[in-house]
């Protein structure tokens, strides 16, 4: 029956209506024009006429069921975004009976399809009638929910529930007092033995609550007991193959609230399992029951090793399983285009979910059961292409688990090359080139440890497979593999191979550069031109050998490669040339520089490229690397290249805000979207996000490398730059702004202190803002370094009484965080499921906090650098959180940064630093004996600050420190690698004592123990120090360190030497200076000269004379 609709109000009224109807109509036709015309015409309706309307079509069964679903489908999306724009400037009695109307229509539709759509419109007019506090100020709509829960009627039963999965806040601040009943709706829906479609909505709605509270713990407990029933259901829904909803519910549940699942984790697990392994039923549903495990195993992973480790074992082999389900194709290894598995197909399913299992579970629990499985898989030696896809298989997973199994894989490594490497010959493509991935990604898993270990098997391995010009998609892969090999191998060991690797390259180059003339394929030499760029990337100035043969070929390329399908190869060649440039350096490379720079030029300046070519990301990439060669003689380019790096850095992203129902079509992988609540979703358009930071990233780079030749361009990078701090899609982005400031600021003081003022104005508060919301830690951890760096920049007095004020604030909020986090790390060792590999999570999670509290006290280090002791009572303030970090319980880290802080208290605030000396003092002189190498070093450190800085009311404190640091220096491991900068830190300090602050100690007595530590080698900030005092020594004439008769200058000399030989002082440091006069003026005397160079070794002599000869007299 139709429900009688008192909007229509008069004869004009309903004529307009004939024809709003007449436009619906049009909105579902298939003739675009006409659409679009009706949609617009739709658009310039007032809001109000369309409510009516709508509402009145919605409600008369006369009309198409087509066009009565557009007119509910438009209503909900006019009540999502406009409902607050017209619902309060209509009359009470209007709203009232807008209310009263989508009621009945919920109650009395009797077409299923409409129906569904009734329930969202009337569940959204319910979400906008909560105000901010919770009150609800429908309540018609809550009496109107449970009447028809309780209804006899299934039909009713289901809208309740509809209404409830879309709106499941529905009861405001009213909730706790209605929890009860809730949950007695719920249950018996869920257990209406009778009405299938009510026990199924019912899921949906209890998923929808115990979602929305994700973190209340005592709403999940209270609910948990509905868990069997869910579960019955969902089992339900399985067998009956029809709406796989409740599945996907059961992801969403198991990534929100995986504790809920607890206690009936072994029947999920069970039913997954069940569904996984039946290969004759739907791969759709087969991969949602996967999804439902691998989440699991990434949300709760130490519950599933606990209660779910017994299904690990059978599902391994399941997923390996999966992995080979790949169609045979005869034309896969030769073709000249490569078309990726598209991601919903079985292999590429299984591969992520073998990865995303060993990430969640760790390589204790899933290496044991891979490497079982693989091994089996591997020794096959039947040849049906059945067995082929399993020995690929097998190398595809050794590629996917690296990362989660790093640890326990790094151990067996030997064990599994061994049986990579050999099927880097195996007679079958698929098979070879699965081997060269697998060699490709753990290059990258393990570096640099697997290439100081396998060289001499995978660079030959590789070259051979190089080969393969009958497959051109497994040579390139080789090529690919050797670039992940080349990208983090040390120097040193690829050097070697040099001659063999170019070799083989070269002839590759040349021989398909001709088969693209005459073929037009480019697959392998595009790969190739990247792997040259690689090598010359590791080998820098080695490879300058090669760099006349190969440049014209290069060159040509860029000039010539001008098709279309030429693009990507074009910009991969000039990623060659700059990273051949950058690795030649530029007195090679200077010849060929402004006609490479004028190809690329070339290419931007005969049209603007599309956002979309693939050539710009390469180019603006190559230009930063021939501003980092050419230096000063690139400023002339600015001009022409600034354009271009500009507009890719300013591409603003497209976004669109989609309800659940736009969003059921899309599968654009162009787009990523994240879901905004019940019913929204926020879409960003990637494709060009990459490009946009690559283009910030080199605008550091022109201001870093420039400095003043880059002012003109500061103020305009600074006005993009700093709203690009809140540039949320891309984390690449806000770290490449954070990064630039500094440098901005640099650029631009040589337009005087009041425009260095205004461009500061501008940054800080957007600065301290970005820090204060800023949601991901690693680009935290920047933003912190770039406000030390800019407050090191300008100096004292740049931080105004309010954003210092606001500063203080900040770091306040993040010290009370980091005590916090470690507070919630104890509560998770608590946990009925921690076991060991929780523990290494924690141990991470604390490794994280102490970036974040290092770069706190880079601030302050800023701070009391540039401010002085002027800053004291600002520190102040959050003083007190060092004192706690100094506490005898807190973690080693901790201590370490607190005495880091404390150190620039007594370095930059000299005398006046006794204020706080009742917290510092006591641990300072205690931690010098702390069994962390960290807590020692900065233990020592600041006790030579003190006895360089502090004064004479620190002299006895100097003294008692003195045994404590003799200590560290004579314990006998105190050179090995891990101890020797809190050695050479502890010899330092007892130098700074000697020499500033010793009228507590008796100097003569410590001086022949102090000769004893030397030299110093390694601590090139301390060593100056050392080596200074010895030169006060030396040219005081003192006996006691010269010796009779100057018995001991031979020593003396190869103390000098071994610091030449080991760069320990740097030459613009004063002291390098004093040396080589002490030096000069013993070589004045032939034979005493003679006798010293004789007690040196080859390296010293060589050292010694190469800084004599650096460094002529005056």
């Amino acid at each position: 029956m139709s429900v009688r609709c008192s909007f229509i109000r008069s004869a004009t009224m309903a004529a307009d209506l004939g024809q709003f109807q007449q436009l619906l109509n049009t909105l579902l036709s298939t003739d675009n024009d006409a659409r679009t015309q009706a949609e617009e015409a739709y658009n310039n309706l007032p809001v109000d006429s369309k409510v009516t309307f709508l509402l009145t079509s919605l409600c008369n069964a006369a009309l198409t069921e087509e066009m009565r679903a557009m007119s509910a489908v438009l209503l909900r999306r006019l009540f999502s975004s406009e409902f607050m724009d017209f619902y309060p400037k209509i009359p009470p009695e209007a709203q009232a009976q807008l209310k009263e109307q989508i009621l009945l229509s919920v109650q009395n539709e009797q077409t299923e399809t409409i129906r569904r759509k009734v329930c969202e419109v009337a569940a959204e007019v319910a979400r906008n009638l909560i105000d901010e506090d919770g009150n609800n100020q429908w309540p018609e709509f809550l009496q109107f929910l449970f009447q028809c829960a309780n209804s006899p009627v299934p039909a009713l039963k289901e809208n309740a529930l509809r209404m409830f999965t879309s709106v499941p806040g529905v009861f405001g601040n009213q909730q706790q007092n209605y929890l009860d009943l809730i949950k007695q709706m719920l249950q018996q829906s869920v257990m209406d033995s009778a009405n299938y479609e009510v026990r199924f909505q019912a899921v949906r709605a209890i998923g929808a609550f115990i979602i929305l509270h994700d973190k209340e713990e005592n709403i999940q407990k209270h609910f948990s007991e509905l868990l069997p029933a869910i579960i019955q259901v969902i089992a339900q829904s399985v067998e009956k193959q029809g709406d796989d909803a409740l599945l996907k519910v059961l992801i969403d549940l198991a990534e929100s609230t995986p504790k809920f699942l607890r206690l009936q984790l072994e029947t999920i697990m069970e039913m997954c399992m069940k569904i996984f392994s039946n290969e004759d039923m739907a791969d759709s549903w087969r991969q949602l029951a996967l999804e439902v495990l691998v989440t699991l195993a990434e949300t709760a992973p130490a519950m599933v090793r606990k209660v779910g480790g017994k299904y690990i074992a059978s599902l391994v082999p399941l997923v390996l399983k999966m992995m080979t389900d790949i169609e045979e194709d005869e034309k896969w290894s030769f073709s000249d285009e490569i078309v990726d598995d598209d991601n919903d197909s079985n292999n590429v399913v299984a591969e992520s979910a073998l990865d995303r299992l060993a990430c969640g579970l760790g390589g204790k629990t899933m290496l044991p059961q891979i490497v079982q499985n693989i091994a089996s898989m591997l020794n096959n030696s039947d040849w049906k292409y059945r067995y082929i896809l399993l020995k690929h298989a097998a190398l595809m997973a050794i590629s996917a688990v690296g990362e989660g199994c790093h640890k326990q894989m790094e151990a067996i490594l030997p064990q599994i090359m061994d049986g990579v490497i050999q099927f880097l010959q195996d007679p079958h493509p698929r098979v070879r080139y699965a081997a060269c991935n697998a060699v490709g990604q753990m290059s990258t898993d393990f570096a640099p440890i697997f290439e100081k270990k396998f060289h001499d098997k995978v660079i030959p391995g590789l070259l051979m497979v190089l080969d393969d010009n009958a497959n051109p998609r497994v040579q390139a892969h080789a090529g690919a593999a050797l670039v992940n090999f080349s990208e983090d191998c040390p120097k040193n060991i690829l050097t070697p191979y040099l001659d063999a690797i170019m070799a083989k390259l070269e002839s590759i180059l040349t021989a398909k550069f001709q088969e693209l003339v005459e073929k037009g394929t480019k697959l392998v030499l595009e790969q190739v031109v990247t792997t040259i760029a690689s090598v010359a990337d590791t080998c820098e100035e080695q490879f300058v050998t090669y760099y006349d043969r190969l440049m014209p070929c290069l060159k040509y390329i860029i000039q010539n490669a001008n098709q279309q399908e030429h693009k990507m190869l074009r910009g991969k060649t000039i990623e060659c040339v700059s990273l051949i440039g950058l690795a030649v350096g530029p007195e090679k490379f200077i010849a060929d520089a402004s006609e490479v720079m004028d190809m690329l030029l070339k290419t931007h300046s005969e049209g603007d490229l599309p956002d979309d070519d693939p050539q710009t990301s390469y180019l603006i990439s190559a230009w930063a690397r021939i501003c980092k060669i050419l230096g000063k003689q690139f400023e002339q380019y600015l001009p022409l290249v600034m354009g271009p790096v500009l507009r890719t850095a300013a591409m603003k992203p497209e976004v669109a805000v989609l309800d659940n129902e736009d969003m059921e079509g899309i599968e654009d992988v162009d787009w990523e979207f994240i879901s905004l609540g019940e019913q929204q979703n926020f879409g960003i358009k990637t494709a060009g996000l990459e490009d946009k930071a690559s283009a910030c990233e080199m605008l550091v780079c022109y201001a870093r490398e420039l400095k003043e030749g880059f002012a003109d361009y500061a103020e305009e990078v600074v006005r993009l730059m700093v709203p690009m701090l809140k540039f949320y899609f891309h984390d690449g982005v806000r770290t490449a702004a954070a990064a630039s400031l500094p440098y901005l600021l640099d650029c631009a003081k040589i337009k005087g202190p009041q425009y260095l003022e205004g461009m500061w104005a501008y940054i800080c508060p957007d600065l301290l803002k970005a820090i204060d919301t800023e949601p991901e830690s690693e680009v935290l951890l920047e933003l912190l370094y770039s406000l030390a760096k800019c407050v090191e920049t300008l100096g004292a007095g740049c931080l105004g009484a309010q954003p210092m004020a606001e500063l203080l604030r900040i770091l306040d909020k993040l010290l009370n965080k980091h005590f916090e986090r470690a507070v919630a790390r104890l509560e998770k060792r608590k946990d009925e499921d921690y076991d060991e590999v929780v523990e290494e999570q924690l141990a991470d999670e604390d490794n994280e906090d102490v970036y974040t509290l290092s770069k706190i006290a880079d601030i302050l280090h800023a701070l009391f650098t540039t401010h002085k002791s002027s800053f004291f009572p600002y520190f102040d303030q959050i003083c007190g959180h060092f004192v706690k970090l100094l506490s005898p319980e807190r973690s080693w880290s901790d201590h370490q940064w607190a005495l880091c802080v404390f150190d620039d208290v007594i370095e930059f605030g000299g005398p006046e630093c006794a204020k706080y000396q009742e917290y510092f003092l006591r641990p300072m002189i205690q931690y010098v004996s702390d069994k962390s190498a960290e807590v020692r070093q900065a233990a020592a450190y600041g006790c030579g600050v003190l006895g360089q800085y502090g004064g004479e009311a620190f002299a006895q404190a100097c003294a008692e420190a003195l045994p404590r640091l003799m200590d560290v220096i004579n314990d006998p491991e105190s050179r090995s690698p891990e101890n020797v900068n809190p050695t050479e830190n502890a010899i330092s300090a007892v130098t700074k004592i000697l020499k500033y602050n010793n009228k507590a100690i008796n100097v003569d007595e410590i001086l022949p123990h102090w000769l004893s530590w030397l030299p110093v080698v390694e601590d090139e900030d301390e060593a100056p120090y050392v080596y200074g005092y010895l030169c006060d020594l030396i040219e005081a004439n003192h006996v006691a360190v010269l010796g009779p008769n100057n018995a001991n200058l031979p020593r003396l000399i190869s103390f000098f030497a071994e610091a030449f030989y080991k760069d320990a002082v740097p030459t613009d440091n004063p002291v390098m200076g004093r040396i080589l006069s002490i030096v000069r003026q013993i070589q004045n005397n032939e034979s005493m000269f003679q006798a010293c160079i004789n007690a040196l070794t080859a390296d010293q002599q060589q050292a010694l004379h190469e800084a004599l000869r650096a460094q002529p007299t005056n």
